[in-house]
């Protein structure tokens, strides 16, 4: 029997799409620690990888292999939720830094919006795909919910902010390093503005200080954002 006949009764299952994320997660985080966790080594961006090259050479359909995917993605809630337990430790550290953390989360919103769009307007990019790419650091499921509201294309804001979080994740080290940041909570919630979920997991990888800051920066700053950026667009011309 040959592969493309196995494969085609395989893809009839929708555990399938489960199987192969998990295995191509597990795959990528192997190489992952051979390389010392080297950064440019992301296992986010090594399973993407693997899955697109995947579905591609199997000509499998996105909507098939997410029937099975899409347990992986019901996960993301209680995940995100679970993000607070971590940051309940950090509580008296929370409560010293308000203010510098609230002029951080507007300062950091306002600057991966405002410079994305501006590189994509000198670009000229169309007024659909510059909404697109306003949300690019916000988390998958809240960006892609501002892009539609918004007028622009949540399948392309998708891609953006996945591209983003990876090259947060794979750039944050060196860049915090070399403007000489060195405090925990500080990298943490720095990573969780700019890279969302992607970098928020590199950051727990680091430390459990860095992660729970860098989870509580990504989801406040989707919702600064989700309230934000509509008006900004209204002001903006409608």
């Amino acid at each position: 029997m040959k592969f493309s006949e196995i494969w085609v009764y395989l893809s009839a299952t929708p555990l399938l799409g489960l199987t192969v994320t998990l295995v191509a997660y597990q795959l990528a985080f192997w190489i992952y620690t051979k390389l010392k966790l080297n950064p440019l080594a992301n296992p986010v961006a090594i399973s993407v990888a693997l899955l697109v090259f995947l579905l591609w050479i199997t000509n499998t359909p996105y909507a098939t292999y997410f029937e099975g995917a899409q347990f992986v993605h019901f996960l993301l809630g209680p995940a995100t939720v679970a993000l607070a337990v971590p940051l309940y430790s950090n509580i008296q550290t929370l409560r010293k830094n308000l203010v510098p953390l609230g002029g951080a989360l507007l300062a950091g919103s306002l600057v991966a919006a405002l410079s994305a769009v501006g590189i994509g307007w000198l670009l000229g990019a169309s007024r659909e795909s510059l909404l697109s790419l306003a949300p690019k650091s916000v988390t998958t499921p809240i960006a892609m919910g501002i892009a539609e509201k918004l007028g622009g294309l949540p399948s392309l804001t998708a891609v953006l902010v996945v591209a983003t979080g990876i090259l947060g994740a794979v750039l944050a080290r060196g860049t915090l390093n070399l403007l000489g940041v060195q405090d925990h909570a500080v990298r943490g919630f720095a990573v969780g503005v700019a890279a969302h979920g992607i970098g928020t997991a590199r950051a727990f990888q680091v430390s459990e200080t860095m992660g729970a800051f860098a989870g509580l920066a990504m989801g406040l700053n989707g919702l600064l954002t989700a309230f934000l950026f509509p008006l900004l667009v209204r002001l903006w011309g409608g």
